[in-house]
């Protein structure tokens, strides 16, 4: 099975050289069901692969003046911080049992993927109406509370989940940030890069153990296809795609629930 999952790495990384988000919630989705991996320590690889993939994607994009380093930045600064909190201070002090009953027993892990399953079903809809939302910039102010505020939701849900929060970031780097989309999704790159590192930081500030060698052949596959990506998306509008990836997002976390809830 591990090729497979390398298999699965290449179309996580071209998925976000294309779409510039959803590579995390595939990520963890590959590393829990296809490798067997535990979810809590599939949010901490989640981190580190795609945040040196999305590094990776972000040069071509800073390269061709499609990143706003001073909106990038200002995102970024609340979003680190409660990364680094959420994964220094909260997740590992999260007892392994949340909850029991004599009917029901909630454990760490499948908290976490029941919140996994609920984020991704947002990001569906979020994609899914991508081509509904204007691309272009409008005359209005620039709203720096509203990206400010975002950056804290983003920084708190890449904490717990492992999720870069790229579905998030798009959208407000084009409303509130009121930047183009080519642009916005190369900022979101720089912003995922940035959550992801401070998120890795604090996991091995906590002492968190990892396979390094596996991590480096799995991000290797990644990065192979986030620089395929982006050589695709100069023939492919990745925003036409958005809608189809998002009813597959839809689908697959309406599966996790279903396999954590039922079939377990």
């Amino acid at each position: 099975m591990e090729m497979v999952g390398f298999l699965f790495a290449t179309l996580i990384g071209i998925t976000l050289g294309l779409v510039g988000a959803g590579g995390s919630i595939l990520t963890i989705t590959v590393l829990v069901y296809v490798l067997n991996i535990s979810p809590t320590l599939s949010t901490t690889y989640s981190l580190f692969i795609v945040g040196i993939t999305s590094f990776v994607g972000s040069i071509d994009y800073f390269r061709k003046g499609l990143v706003d380093l001073e909106k990038g930045l200002f995102f970024s600064f609340p979003a680190f911080i409660m990364v680094f909190l959420m994964r220094t201070f909260v997740m590992p002090h999260i007892p392994e049992i949340v909850y029991e009953s004599s009917t029901l027993t909630v454990s760490k892990n499948l908290m976490v993927m029941l919140i996994f399953a609920l984020l991704m079903i947002g990001a569906s809809y979020s994609m899914i109406r991508s081509n509904k939302r204007p691309t272009e910039q409008i005359s209005h102010k620039i709203s720096y509370w509203m990206i400010f505020v975002e950056g804290i939701l983003v920084g708190i849900l890449t904490g717990f989940v492992g999720a870069g929060g790229g579905f998030m970031i798009i959208p407000a780097m084009v409303i509130f940030a009121k930047l183009p989309m080519k642009k916005a999704v190369g900022t979101s790159l720089l912003i995922i890069t940035i959550n992801s590192t401070f998120g890795a930081i604090g996991d091995f500030s906590a002492g968190i153990a990892l396979d390094w060698y596996f991590l480096t052949k799995f991000a290797g596959f990644t990065i192979a296809g986030i620089l395929l990506g982006g050589y695709l998306s100069k023939k492919i509008d990745g925003e036409k795609l958005k809608p189809a990836f998002g009813w597959l997002v839809l689908v697959v976390g309406c599966w996790v629930i279903v396999k954590e809830l039922i079939l377990q």
